[in-house]
């Protein structure tokens, strides 16, 4: 597996990526909040990001980050690349070449809290809402 900077070409399969996995990860979203999500993400949230990818030896997108001003604002791992060090990679890659000391959590998203804590991060606060001012509380995490 190798990780590299993603093409503005490949963001229609890493959208793919990520609706696969928040269907396999986000059960608590409503499907309205994915439907909004979406076009949200293709069109601006990728741009705002310096955005890499997980590739397998064949050249497939296995997972995505993006990460803004030290903070890991998407990661998402392909259903069928889950489990096996994609996300950790990504991860790590990130705090250790974009100096990445915080990420904001679901609540909700129990395997996404474990996995992080996993990789060192610990909650420094709670918010009751979303970035999009949704009542999903999110947790704020920082890399001890």
């Amino acid at each position: 597996m190798k990780i590299e900077s993603a093409a503005s070409a490949e963001h229609q399969q890493l959208i793919e990526i990520w609706e696969a996995s928040v269907r396999a990860t986000h059960d608590f979203l409503a499907e309205s909040d994915l439907i909004e999500l979406k076009p949200l993400i293709l069109n601006e949230y990728f741009k705002a990001v310096s955005l890499h990818v997980a590739r397998s030896d064949d050249g497939k997108i296995l997972g995505f980050c993006g990460v803004n001003d030290g903070n890991i604002e998407m990661l998402f791992v392909a259903p069928e690349a889950r489990g096996q060090g994609v996300g950790a990679s990504l991860a790590r890659h990130a705090i250790s070449t974009q100096g990445v000391t915080r990420v904001d959590v679901n609540e909700q998203n129990e395997q996404a809290l474990g996995f992080y804590k996993h990789l060192g991060f610990t909650v420094i606060a709670c918010s009751p809402f979303d970035g999009q001012g949704k009542p999903y509380p999110l947790l704020h995490m920082q890399l001890e």
